[in-house]
C-alpha cells in the first residue's frame, strides 16, 4: 500500500483524493508513522430502474458521422 504524508495530504489534498477515488488506497504518516488509511468507499450498484432510466436520456448516436469520426482522428494504416 502507498503512502502519503500530512504534508503532502495537506498540499496536494486534491490530488490524493483524486488517487484514492480511482481506487488507490494510501497510508497517512505523520513524521514517518502511520497514522490512517484512506481508502475508497464501496460503490452501491445501480438497481435495473436506475440503469434502464439512465439509458433512456443518453443521446442518439449517428453511426455514419462515429465511424467518420474514428477514421479522421484514426491511422488507418496499423
Amino acid at each position: 500500500m502507498s503512502s502519503v504524508s500530512v504534508r503532502d495530504l495537506r498540499n496536494r489534498g486534491g490530488d490524493v483524493l483524486a488517487r484514492v477515488a480511482r481506487g488507490e488506497a494510501l497510508v497517512v504518516t505523520n513524521d514517518g508513522a502511520e497514522v490512517a488509511e484512506l481508502r475508497p468507499l464501496p460503490r452501491q450498484s445501480l438497481s435495473t430502474r436506475q440503469l434502464i432510466e439512465r439509458r433512456l436520456h443518453l443521446p442518439l448516436v449517428d453511426p455514419e458521422a462515429l465511424r467518420a469520426d474514428l477514421d479522421e482522428l484514426l491511422d488507418s494504416s496499423l
